[in-house]
């Protein structure tokens, strides 16, 4: 028995079995239709008053036969073959409709979600039905041709329709069956597809870069520009995990969808922009739950990732130590570990892309018991690195050497600053968590009292972000300790950013989610080369305790060693 698909309530067992010998149909393999085939088509769907759609492929094949609309009996993107943005389906969609106007954009729309060879509208009215009888001949009165048309095609007087500023599909005139049928379907498949290559090369897609569609959704308790720091950020999460951000889609809720996070009509235009740029990954700005994953993959037929899988790969790429690539693959089995129900093959995880790589990606994929072993054992080595750490600031603390740990938002310049005071030749770049590892350096200071040279440690820190992953807060806990267990903190500010107050209020509400309370805390604000007077007087009022430096010009660095050495006296003092 073959599956009908769509809307099949109050369908006689008849009718049913009509839908059903559609699937045994032959169409030649050169045309769209023939007037046959379109007619039968007609008399069914007269007969039980609702449009009926037939999938072909190009061996002229019926593969799937659904009752509704082409937007209500869509192929799901999973089931469909494996293209991509310079190629179509190999599927084309003949559909009736109970009227005589052109396919509604709703339809439109399905065609190009699912990169369909053509959609074909064939049309009568009721009137026509009672007129004609019960005939299998005669039903259909005129037929639309509708087809995805590539970007650069000049198609003025096609027609053509915009998604975005992007040409997505052209419908042509009303024109008869006979017309229709004696059209060369493969000629015009063909010479698309050509166009769609040519198209596709000279936009010289880089295929080792995920092409990503961002997706914000703005609830209610969030202002514009919070919304917009958030998506900007998320930008440059995913340019330096490598990712080519194609467009950002946002929308705004009152709350989050339960089941997509956004509205229904948003995920069809996030799929057709995906098959419309030819973007391989959706990145979206929150946590999602692994079903919010399933059913976008399922409805988008695109790779789904969060915000908190792009910062895990850059943590994979980063991490150069052992230690630091134990805790990165710690943190990615227990981020993955509930999320691996549902993958299928044609959304599998492994591969090179965001969200792929890493000492953990071999593992994700495995059974779900030996992956809860690995933890366990990832465990047991993060504890030993914790108390092997312990031992080692135990020791500095023996020699009564004090410690400062330097902290701040991802890309502050700590590393900068580090190099700079300590000659330490750390790995620094204009990018989001560019240094993983914890460095630790010894730092010359004046003493307050004595004025003579004495010396601490000055550790370098991973940068702190916008909610900190969970999973990253606990399998980092060795690292984070380095600022719990330091005698003193410096918190090193980017005054250049434009979000630079919420970053400080970030950093605040992680330090204050730590278990230990940590110690006397200087705020040092960092790039004061590259901001006006204004920010730097609202900095100054605000923050009227804190330095004002700038790491790579070398700018109040002697007076960051003075103040350094007073938070250190009173920090030991105090402790």
């Amino acid at each position: 028995m073959e599956t009908i698909y769509g809307n099949l309530q109050g369908l006689k067992s008849s009718q049913l079995k009509q839908l059903e010998r559609l699937y045994h149909q032959r169409l030649p393999g050169d045309r769209i239709t023939t007037p046959e085939f379109a007619q039968r088509l007609g008399a069914i769907s007269a007969e039980i008053s609702q449009p009926v759609c037939a999938y072909i492929n190009r061996r002229g094949q019926v593969i799937r036969v659904g009752v509704g609309t082409p937007r209500q009996t869509q192929i799901p993107p999973l089931e469909l073959p494996r293209y991509g943005a310079e190629r179509l389906s190999g599927i084309r969609c003949i559909a009736t409709q109970q009227k005589t106007d052109p396919p509604s954009e709703a339809d439109l729309t399905a065609m190009a979600i699912q990169r369909l060879d053509a959609l074909v509208s064939l049309t009568f009215t009721e009137e026509g039905f009672e007129r004609r009888g019960g005939g299998a001949t005669g039903y259909v009165q005129e037929t639309y041709l509708a087809h995805l048309i590539p970007n650069s095609r000049e198609n003025t007087d096609l027609g053509g329709q915009y998604l975005n500023g992007q040409a997505a599909w052209t419908v042509s005139s009303p024109m008869s069956l006979d017309l229709l049928s004696k059209q060369d379907f493969l000629e015009l498949v063909e010479s698309l597809e050509a166009e769609f290559q040519r198209e596709f090369v000279a936009q010289q897609v880089d295929l080792d870069h995920d092409r990503v569609l961002i997706v914000g959704l703005q609830t209610d308790n969030l202002k514009a520009q919070e919304f917009q720091n958030i998506l900007d950020e998320l930008a440059r999460l995913v340019n330096t995990a490598g990712g080519e951000v194609l467009q950002t889609i946002k929308q705004k809720r009152s709350r989050l969808h339960p089941q997509t996070v956004v509205g229904e009509g948003k995920v069809q235009e996030i799929a057709l922009t995906a098959q419309t740029l030819g973007a391989n990954l959706i990145v979206f700005d929150r946590d999602l739950s692994p079903g919010q994953v399933r059913n976008l993959e399922t409805q988008i037929g695109v790779r789904v990732v969060d915000r908190t899988e792009v910062i895990l790969d850059i943590f994979a790429q980063r991490a150069q130590s052992g230690a630091g690539k134990l805790q990165v693959e710690l943190a990615q089995l227990e981020y993955m570990l509930p999320r691996l129900t549902g993958r299928g093959q044609a959304m599998s995880r492994l591969g090179g892309g965001i969200g792929t790589r890493g000492p953990g990606e071999t593992k994700l994929e495995t059974e779900r018991r030996a992956i809860q072993r690995r933890i366990a054992r990832l465990q047991q080595e993060v504890n030993q690195l914790q108390a092997h750490r312990s031992r080692l600031r135990q020791n500095r603390q023996h020699q009564e050497v004090p410690s400062v740990a330097l902290v701040g938002y991802t890309n502050a310049g700590k590393s900068t600053l580090l190099n700079t005071l300590t000659n330490a030749q750390v790995y620094t770049a204009d990018q989001l968590f560019a240094t993983l590892d914890p460095t630790t350096r010894r730092l010359m200071i004046p003493n307050p009292e004595t004025g003579e040279q004495m010396a601490i440690v000055l550790t370098d820190t991973v940068g702190f972000i916008h909610e900190l992953p969970p999973a990253l807060m606990d399998a980092f806990r060795a690292t984070l300790e380095e600022v719990t267990e330091a005698d003193a903190l410096l918190h090193l500010v980017d005054l250049s950013h434009p979000a630079w107050q919420s970053q400080i209020r970030s950093v605040m509400a992680i330090l204050s989610e730590m278990p230990i309370t940590p110690g006397p805390a200087l705020i040092a604000f960092n790039k004061i080369d590259q901001v006006d007077s204004d920010t730097l007087a609202l900095a100054q009022e605000e923050f009227p305790q804190a330095v004002f430096i700038s790491a790579s010009e070398r700018l109040g660095l002697e007076t960051l060693r003075q103040r350094l050495a007073q938070l250190v006296d009173y920090a030991v003092v105090h402790r």
